[in-house]
This record gives structure tokens, sequence and C-alpha cells, in this order.
């Protein structure tokens, strides 16, 4: 069976628009779309945003791939989950809306894999307590080229995600983007307000002249 988003499920701040930058928000693994929405009233107003439900139920809330090995998805789950992401995102997104990334912890891994897959498409990327799939994809190396910005968020006690995981996210993403890496002492798996203050100075700067 196909993956496929819910367009009844997404959640808009705005119509999008041709020349109007998008920020696409991802949720975690068994949360929903009503998750990330406290974020938007923090964010640059310039954007509009859309907050979208993952494709596979997962207790009460949706995943984006089943939880197997934590820190370590299934490649062809993974890579099946971003292009249900890109499908939806070709069938309501004009194809010149320039579009940013935003995603908290498994929501996090679709941001890496889905500028992964099609590295044009998105000017920017924000990984919230996420991490990247230890699998090579066919858009790692023009992405490297590209090398557009990330913003990597973590707390260093984060209890969910493993200490592998966030390592290799770490050493990969300098590697492939322009990465803005900030560890916050004490914090879990969790967003705090210091950290959505930089989240938003950062889309800012970032936004397309």
């Amino acid at each position: 069976m196909t993956l496929s988003l819910a367009a009844d499920a997404a959640i808009w701040s705005g119509a999008p628009r041709p020349d109007q930058p998008l920020l696409v928000l991802m949720h975690g693994y068994g949360s929903h779309e009503k998750d990330l929405l406290g974020l938007v009233p923090h964010l640059p107003r310039e954007l509009v945003t859309v907050s979208v439900q993952a494709p596979l139920p997962a207790g009460m809330g949706y995943a984006w791939v089943p939880i197997v090995d934590p820190g370590r998805p299934d490649p062809a789950a993974t890579q099946e989950a971003a292009d249900a992401v890109l499908r939806w995102l070709d069938d309501a997104v004009p194809a010149t809306t320039p579009v940013a990334l935003l995603g908290f912890s498994q929501g996090g891994l679709m941001v890496t894999h889905l500028m992964r897959t099609r590295p044009e498409r998105f000017f920017a990327g924000v990984v919230l307590s996420g991490f990247v799939a230890d699998t090579a994809v066919p858009g790692d190396e023009r992405l490297a080229e590209l090398a557009p910005p990330v913003f990597f968020g973590r707390g260093d006690r984060d209890p969910i995600i493993t200490d592998e995981a966030f390592a290799r996210t770490s050493a990969w993403l300098p590697q492939h983007t322009t990465t803005t890496e900030v560890v916050y002492p004490g914090l879990g798996h969790g967003i705090t307000a210091e950290e959505i203050e930089q989240v938003a100075a950062f889309l800012r700067a970032n936004l397309p002249r």
C-alpha cells in the first residue's frame, strides 16, 4: 500500500502562494498535526505555515516510520514516508513556492530525509531533537553541493533519541549542509523558549530574498 498524507488533517496559517515562503511542520512519533502549532506565533510573520499529520497510526497519534531499532529506522520505510510528503507537497503547494521544513524528533528525521531526497526543493531545515538515517540516499551528493542552512537543536539529557543517533547527525550534517548546532544543557526530549527564539532568528536570517 502506498503511503499518503491526509489532506484534511493539514492545518494551514494561510493559503500557499507562489511567492511567499512556506514552513512545513512535522510532529514526532505518536503525536499529531496540532502538536507544533504553539510554535507558530513565535516564528517570522513572513512565513505561511502548515502542520501535517504523519501517515501511520501509532498509539493515540501518528508516526512517520515504525520504531523497531531506535535511532535506526528501516531505510525503505523512511524513504516511503519521505516520498509520501513529497507527493502531498506537489499536490498542495505551487512548484515555485519556497519551502522550509521543521520537524521534532521523528519529524526531524523527515526533515533530513526530505532534504536528502529532493535537495533543490527546500531552502532551509530545522531539526529539533531529531536525527539523520544511517543509510545512503541518492541526493546526498547534490545536497552537499548546495549546502542549505540547517538548524540542529537538542538537549544534552534526551532520554528518547540515542547518543549514537545524535553523534551520527552531528557528524553528518556539517558534511552536507551549512549547520547551526545548539546543545541545550539540562534539556530532555523537548523544546525550550530559548530554542524557539533561536529557531525564529535562524529562519528570519535565511528567508529567500
